[in-house]
C-alpha cells in the first residue's frame, strides 16, 4: 500500500495544529493535511504540507537557509455588514494565523527580511456575497505589507479552488485548480468552518495597524 495514515505527534522540529498524516511510501513523503484554522511547521526532509482553499488563504512560509518552515490556513468571516475594515474581533483569527505561522519560523534562526513568503488562495466562490475571497486576499498582502515583509509569489483569486502541496525543504509549490464538484464540496467545508467561527467566543487583545 502506497499511502498509510499515522497518529499526528510532534517529533524532531515540528510544531503544529494540524491533525492528518499520511506517508506515501512510493514517492518517499510524509503529507500533513492542513485544514481551515490550522497551522504546521517542519525541517523533517520529505514532509510536504497539503491544503484545500476556497475563499480561504494559505501563506507558506520558510528559512531558505535551513529548510524549516511551514503553511496556515484561514479564513476572515464576513461582517453582517459586508465590511472588513475596523475593529471586527472577528479579523484576528488572520492575524493569529500569520502571527502564529511567522514567529515559528523566525524561531528557526532567521531574520525577518530572509523570511520566503507566497500567498495562495482567495478564490471568490460564493454567489451574491461580496467578493470573500479578494478580501481574504488583500486582508493577507496589507498584513505583510504593514509588517514590512516581502512575498515572493501569489495566486490569488480567480473563481475555483485551489488544491496546494508545499516542502518547506525546497520551497516548491504544487498548485491544482478545482473543477465545479470540488468546488461546491470546498464551499460547504469553509461555510461550515464559518460558521463555527463567527460562534466562537474571542480571547486576548489585537494591535491593528493603519
Amino acid at each position: 500500500m502506497a499511502r498509510a495514515i499515522e497518529n499526528s505527534t510532534v517529533t524532531g522540529h515540528e510544531q503544529h495544529l494540524a491533525r492528518t498524516r499520511i506517508k506515501d511510501v512510493r514517492l518517499g513523503e510524509h503529507n500533513v493535511r492542513v485544514q481551515p484554522g490550522e497551522y504546521f511547521v517542519t525541517d523533517t526532509p520529505g514532509t510536504v504540507i497539503i491544503t484545500i482553499l476556497g475563499s480561504c488563504v494559505a501563506a507558506c512560509i520558510r528559512n531558505p537557509k535551513n529548510g524549516f518552515g511551514g503553511m496556515n490556513h484561514f479564513m476572515l468571516p464576513e461582517s453582517e455588514s459586508g465590511q472588513w475594515g475596523g475593529v471586527s474581533s472577528q479579523m484576528r483569527y488572520g492575524n493569529h494565523a500569520m502571527e502564529n505561522l511567522i514567529n515559528e519560523v523566525l524561531k528557526s534562526g532567521c531574520l525577518r527580511h530572509d523570511l520566503e513568503i507566497k500567498l495562495f488562495g482567495g478564490a471568490n466562490m460564493y454567489a451574491g456575497h461580496n467578493e470573500v475571497g479578494t478580501q481574504n486576499a488583500r486582508f493577507a498582502q496589507a498584513y505583510l505589507k504593514a509588517e514590512g515583509l516581502r512575498v515572493l509569489a501569489t495566486d490569488l483569486g480567480g473563481n475555483h479552488g485551489r488544491r496546494i502541496h508545499y516542502s518547506p525543504q525546497t520551497g516548491r509549490v504544487k498548485r491544482l485548480l478545482l473543477n465545479d464538484s470540488q468546488d461546491k464540496s470546498v464551499t460547504r467545508t469553509e461555510s461550515s468552518y464559518s460558521t463555527r467561527l463567527v460562534a466562537k467566543p474571542i480571547e486576548g487583545d489585537i494591535e491593528l495597524f493603519g
